[in-house]
């Protein structure tokens, strides 16, 4: 796992926002666009056109931001309506209270029920030295997680922050515009499957997410 921290991430960053413009005015338009030609928007600001809910807990849209209330002692998921392999994802999140949740990806459930039968999270957790941005699932429990020296990167009352790129069995997380994370994953367990915004069980959370953007790498 590599840990140390880019000190050209927040150039990086600056330029990554600047390739949807730049991609979609240099690609062909007499033809459908390459994976990985322009970044989409994911959360159009407005209502949940795009997302699916699974379970029973709260998801609104407040102020341009995708609102999610633990209301029962079940997780809760709002996942896309694709699916995906290979990709990068932006998005900004507030944790409002304390409480677990994350960002999904290779995931799916168990048809009916809120269990995942596939699929880890990238951990979001405002109670600092609990792992956010590590990895968590596929049945393993914990297998990847940031350095010490970078688990007190979040915001634990602001707005964070964060870049996912998924590329095959290779993960990278940069929480505001450090590398938290850097790990090729020797023995995955899923490739595919849905994005999702995840609430932890037990009623506890209450997280805020905006400007979600994705570059779709998917090849199939």
């Amino acid at each position: 796992m590599h840990r140390t921290a880019k000190s050209l991430l927040p150039i990086v960053l600056s330029l990554l926002l600047t390739v949807p413009a730049v991609t979609s005015a240099q690609a062909p338009r007499n033809r459908p666009l390459h994976p990985g030609e322009q970044w989409v928007q994911l959360f159009n600001g407005k209502d949940l056109t795009g997302w699916v809910e699974v379970g029973k807990e709260k998801w609104t849209v407040e102020d341009g931001t995708i609102h999610g209330q633990g209301v029962s002692d079940a997780y809760g998921y709002l996942r896309t309506e694709q699916k995906y392999k290979s990709f990068w994802l932006s998005l900004r999140f507030k944790c409002e209270a304390d409480g677990n949740s994350g960002v999904y990806f290779h995931t799916d459930f168990t048809p009916g029920t809120v269990d995942v039968s596939s699929g880890k999270q990238v951990e979001i957790d405002r109670t600092l030295n609990h792992h956010t941005g590590g990895l968590y699932g596929d049945g393993r429990g914990w297998f990847a997680w940031p350095a010490p020296e970078h688990e007190q990167v979040i915001r634990p009352t602001d707005w964070n922050d964060m870049l996912i790129k998924v590329e095959g069995n290779h993960t990278v997380v940069i929480l505001n515009s450090i590398e938290v994370l850097n790990f090729t994953d020797p023995s995955p367990k899923s490739s595919d499957g849905y994005i999702a915004l995840q609430l932890h069980s037990g009623g506890l959370g209450n997280m805020r997410f905006k400007d979600i953007i994705l570059r779709d790498l998917t090849v199939r």
